[in-house]
């Protein structure tokens, strides 16, 4: 959809970075230890670069860069704080310590996203070089005990997400994407509710 209407694209990303300034407040401050050590790192379907400049201003020494549809980056900020890198996420991933997806797997079935993953896989070092994914996405089940209401919510957003062929994942799901896209390990840590950062290591 993106692809073919700049103004849907445009609404999009403004909706996007309003989101993306409340949960990247709270991913830094509760998850930010998945960022430290990092010398670079790339933001896959960042849009404007909202989460891509957050990281940049809570830990300066990361180069950040985004990597968009030419038409989701061509109203982006050109402050340099971030680089923006005109692409397809599933044909090619700029080289860095580190790939960052937030909230992009959630948009794809499970085919789609393993091949976005072996696009990052390709993108990072090894483990032992300090090479991962770090992913911002719901993970159904995950967090504190729940109550009925944010059931309901985990419910409504996988009907949402499977109306334009995606869906919210249970841990279990998460780790067959995993493994099949031919990473070894995974750490997931809640930050808000049910949205985890997720670290997936090659």
């Amino acid at each position: 959809m993106t692809k073919r209407d700049s103004s849907y694209s445009r609404a999009l990303n403004e909706a996007c970075a309003g989101d993306t300034s409340f949960v990247m407040d709270i991913a830094v401050r509760e998850g930010g230890d998945v960022f430290r050590g990092l010398s670079s790192l790339v933001d896959v379907g960042g849009g404007h670069g909202a989460a891509a400049m957050a990281i940049a201003r809570a830990f300066p020494h990361i180069k950040c860069s985004v990597l968009d549809l030419p038409q989701a980056i061509s109203e982006a900020p050109a402050d340099g704080t971030v680089n923006f890198v005109a692409g397809n996420m599933f044909e090619y991933i700029p080289p860095a310590n580190a790939v960052f997806l937030k909230y992009v797997l959630h948009c794809w079935g499970e085919e789609d996203c393993i091949k976005i993953l072996q696009q990052c896989k390709k993108a990072i070092p090894a483990k032992g070089d300090g090479g991962k994914v770090i992913i911002i996405n719901a993970v159904v089940g995950s967090g504190e005990p729940q109550d009925n209401s944010l059931k309901e919510t985990q419910v409504l957003f996988d009907v949402y997400m499977m109306g334009i062929g995606g869906g919210e994942r249970e841990e279990h799901e998460w780790k067959k994407i995993f493994f099949e896209a031919g990473f070894s390990d995974y750490k997931i840590k809640p930050i808000l509710g049910f949205i985890s950062v997720i670290e997936v290591y090659p």
